[in-house]
């Protein structure tokens, strides 16, 4: 077994960019990580609804790292060029391939189930890897895009 906290953000993001934030949170940090991201998002050259989006599917993603995937996560978010990247990690059990391939926007009547469904409409890009030894979503922002499409029903 080793020593190192798997939840501990690194020192380097994802292709060797520097994180504009890497941090460890539980269910008492995500408002002020959330709050952190968004300064981090607005001075990388994010604004207006694109910013507010992209701050609340990450928000989503923290959210979902709390309720289902261990009660903590680990968040690094980085720059590579005209795009922003927020890889979202945690220990969970993982999410089965159903749920994962499942692209239909949640039953409104039905509490639950619109975190990755949100993420995925407002962010460009969505990957997801999930095993029973956790999960990692990485989304992404263009900054010069006009805007993520609209969702689907």
């Amino acid at each position: 077994m080793s020593d190192i906290d798997p939840l501990a953000p690194t020192a380097v993001a994802s292709g060797g960019s520097p994180p504009l934030l890497a941090e460890t949170f539980d269910g008492d940090r995500v408002t002020e990580i959330r709050h952190a991201v968004a300064g981090c998002v607005e001075a990388a050259g994010l604004d207006g609804p694109r910013l507010d989006d992209f701050v609340l599917a990450i928000n989503e993603l923290m959210t979902n790292a709390v309720r289902h995937g261990g009660g903590r996560g680990w968040l690094r978010l980085w720059r590579t060029g005209a795009v922003l990247h927020c890889l979202v990690s945690d220990t969970g059990a993982g999410i089965g391939a159903d749920r994962l391939d499942d692209r239909r926007r949640p039953i409104p009547e039905i509490a639950g189930g619109w975190g990755l469904w949100l993420a995925r409409q407002l962010s460009d890009e969505m990957l997801v890897r999930s095993s029973p030894e956790g999960t990692t979503v990485r989304i992404s922002a263009n900054l010069s895009a006009a805007g993520p499409a609209q969702p689907t029903g």
